[in-house]
């Protein structure tokens, strides 16, 4: 079997840096550390930190009265959590990625300008219900399609702005946009896009490997957004049979009866130990040659909350 590995896959800046702050917490302060929502949406890695000591909740109200460090997730959190944390003389720490920090404080300008913002995203994800959470009810628009563009009736098309969630497809991401264009012209967008660097990468590899493959496996978790719209950028490149997985344990062996060749990519969150998981339980069945499939190289890196550099110094 011919298996097509796509580059860039796997962790990015961001994930990096919210599950080394946790790990880095954990040294520093010992256990417990809290975590509010998983840190990143892969089972693996939080059972990982779990069994060192992280004790993950949905909400600060599951938290007793502390001094031990309460971590925000990558995904980004509502203005009101931070405030609930300080209330409560919690001492937190915020390990959003800093390219979902950036979407927030468009908003936040475009707000203060007094344009009605428009999100393009996915209801319900914890990174749409941060950047919606930073500005007053009312003030952003959840859309999620261009059928919603068409219905979409805003207090004065004139005063427009948009922003993104950050792992969406970049291709369905262009078709709302050009829709708002085309009825809102005056509407304001990004400088520069919102979704990252590492999602349209990731999805980038994808596209090149997808067309030259028989099935496709993507490594990431259900809840995952990025992966997930790794395994529709796929699917719509024409690989005939994709498969979601979080562990070699969950693969559907009738999908790969027969085939000579599978494209194998991991999303952002996902860690690459999985991916070796996956190829290895490949080769128990078959002679494996892979190949590395390359659509960008990534350098990118951002340094650790300040409070975490700062007692890691000393």
């Amino acid at each position: 079997m011919r298996v097509l590995l796509c580059s860039p896959r796997g962790f990015c800046a961001g994930v990096v840096r919210a599950i080394d702050s946790v790990e880095r917490a954990l040294e520093l302060y010992g256990a417990p550390v809290y975590v509010r929502h998983e840190i990143v949406h892969n089972r693996y890695v939080v059972e990982g930190l779990r069994a060192k000591g992280a004790v993950f909740v949905e909400e600060l109200d599951e938290i007793p009265d502390t001094t031990a460090p309460v971590i925000f997730s990558a995904h980004g959190v509502p203005k009101s959590i931070p405030e609930e944390a300080q209330r409560r003389n919690f001492f937190a720490l915020d390990a959003t990625c800093p390219l979902v920090t950036k979407v927030h404080r468009e908003a936040e300008i475009h707000f203060r300008r007094g344009r009605e913002i428009v999100l393009i995203g996915h209801h319900g994800h914890p990174e749409v219900v941060g950047t919606m959470g930073q500005l007053p009810p009312g003030a952003v628009a959840l859309v999620q399609s261009v059928a919603d563009v068409d219905s979409f009736a805003p207090r004065d098309p004139s005063r427009l702005a948009y922003v993104t969630q950050t792992t969406l497809s970049v291709d369905d991401t262009a078709a709302i946009v050009a829709a708002l264009k085309a009825r809102f012209p005056e509407i304001v967008g990004p400088h520069k896009e919102d979704i990252c660097y590492a999602t349209t990468n990731r999805q980038d590899a994808v596209k090149r490997v997808a067309p030259q493959v028989a099935a496709m496996i993507v490594v990431g978790a259900p809840n995952s957004s990025n992966s997930q719209r790794l395994k529709e950028v796929a699917e719509r490149e024409g690989c005939p049979r994709v498969a979601l997985v979080q562990r070699a344990s969950e693969i559907d062996w009738t999908l790969f009866d027969g085939i000579a060749s599978l494209g194998i990519t991991a999303g952002a969150s996902a860690p690459e130990v999985l991916v070796e998981e996956i190829i290895g339980a490949f080769a128990e069945r078959y002679a494996v040659a892979v190949e590395q499939v390359s659509a960008a190289e990534e350098g990118m890196f951002f340094p650790l909350p300040r409070p975490l550099r700062s007692a890691a110094a000393e």
